[in-house]
């Protein structure tokens, strides 16, 4: 076998690779990664934000285009496909494959990185093209898998229950599988028989958050509170599984008229029914909210009404406690946020927690599924006690730093390329075609 020639350039593939959510966050800090190590970086998705010189939009690749929605209705929801069901995902995957391809050679890529497009059937025309094409091409591809469609209860009764099998995830040689917990691992495995790789979250702790300038201390008083309020920040958005009610009923036991909680993002594509219990559920307990996604942008900047728009890292400058309460996360991205800025944690032991970050000894304000005295008692020395607050999220951060840094990455993508099995060895053996 020969040698793999190097790789010069990659091209990440998903359906959006653009805002605040957590794939695309990780999506940039990968390609920071492999920047650094002399690979350039390319994007490919429906909708993009990255720099247009090295982005290709595919508008049908987008979870939100109206054909694939209109698929996603008929697909999702009912056991029984019609006929023209299947010519639909057959014939907008045949459009997509060959815009891929065109795309793909365009960039003049050498391996692309799928991040969670054959993970979960938000688009499955995208999915199935992405099959046909690697299989055609032989593009090497590292699918990185952020959840999967048994995590979600709208995907589990369907009526292209082949299709999923078939591309979510697929079970080709060329592509080498990465998972971003342990659980998810094993569970991959397990419906798959498939190995899989473990790479989980990131943050760049080699370079820490420089201190909140005037503009960020500007958060405060633009969203309405004062420097005496104790600022609670739930960075997720306003779903069920976040478990915002924890958030509002630990406020409400704390008996802190001062303290108010600050909700970063909107709903998303995930409904009203939720936000509108959130709302209901603080009325009755007597909890203010602040909700702050319409102030909250990638960059600093006005929005149409001439007010000042912040970022994350501004919100995170200006928090007090951070309130991690989530039923379920794949990861925790807003966790590593946390700790990133030096911030306290109320955290929830969700699953991942208990299996993946628990062990490794850092300090938060933990329950277990409801809030106890003691969690109560713990918050109110957390933000009381000044010393027992630096010396926890310092704490943190060093923990962070060893096991969740860049150059974690960087040493999983280095061992990942030198494996003999792996897909990037595939480009020693494989030429690109051309096709149609």
């Amino acid at each position: 076998m020969r040698p793999a020639r190097k790789i010069k350039r990659i091209a990440f593939v998903s359906t959006r690779i653009a805002g605040t959510d957590g794939v695309s966050l990780e999506i940039g800090k990968w390609a920071k990664v492999l920047e650094g190590m002399g690979v350039e970086c390319c994007y490919v998705a429906g909708e993009c934000d990255r720099p247009p010189d090295c982005s290709i939009i595919i508008g049908e690749a987008h979870f939100e285009h109206p054909l694939v929605q209109e698929i996603s209705r008929r697909a999702f929801g009912s056991e029984m496909r019609t006929p023209r069901l299947s010519r639909d995902i057959l014939d907008l995957s045949v459009s997509l494959r060959t815009r891929l391809n065109r795309a793909f050679r365009k960039l003049k890529v050498d391996a692309i990185i799928v991040e969670n497009a054959l993970t979960i059937p938000m688009n499955v025309p995208l999915g199935v093209a992405l099959v046909q094409v690697i299989m055609e091409h032989g593009w090497p591809c590292l699918a990185h898998h952020h959840d999967f469609y048994w995590e979600r209860e709208r995907f589990l009764v369907n009526a292209i229950d082949d299709i999923i099998h078939y591309a979510f995830p697929p079970a080709l040689p060329q592509i080498q599988h990465v998972v971003i917990n342990s659980l998810a691992g094993e569970e991959f495995s397990r419906r798959t028989g498939l190995s899989c790789r473990i790479i989980p979250n990131i943050m760049d702790y080699a370079n820490p958050p420089p201190p909140p300038d005037d503009y960020a201390r500007g958060f405060r008083e633009a969203i309405g509170l004062t420097a005496e309020n104790n600022l609670i920040l739930q960075p997720t958005r306003v779903v069920a599984r976040k478990g915002i009610e924890h958030s509002i009923e630990l406020i409400r036991r704390l008996g802190c008229e001062r303290c108010k909680l600050v909700i970063t993002h909107s709903s998303g594509d995930e409904g009203d029914a939720y936000p509108q219990r959130v709302r209901e559920f603080a009325g009755f307990m007597g909890v203010e909210l602040v909700f702050v996604s319409d102030r909250i942008a990638e960059k600093r900047g006005m929005d149409a009404q001439g007010r000042p728009l912040f970022t994350m890292a501004d919100a995170y400058s200006q928090a007090d406690l951070v309130s991690y309460p989530s039923e379920y996360e794949g990861f925790g991205n807003a966790f590593l946020e946390a700790i990133y800025y030096r911030k306290p944690i109320l955290c929830n032991r969700y699953a991942i927690y208990r299996t993946d970050i628990d062990p490794l000894g850092f300090k938060v304000i933990l329950f277990d599924g409801f809030l106890t005295a003691e969690t109560i008692a713990e918050t109110r020395r957390v933000l009381s006690d000044s010393a027992y607050r630096a010396s926890m999220v310092e704490n943190n951060y060093q923990v962070a730093s060893e096991f969740f840094s860049y150059q974690v990455l960087e040493q999983e993508i280095q061992s990942l390329m030198l494996r003999p099995h792996n897909i990037y060895r595939t480009l020693g053996r494989n030429s690109y075609r051309d096709s149609s």
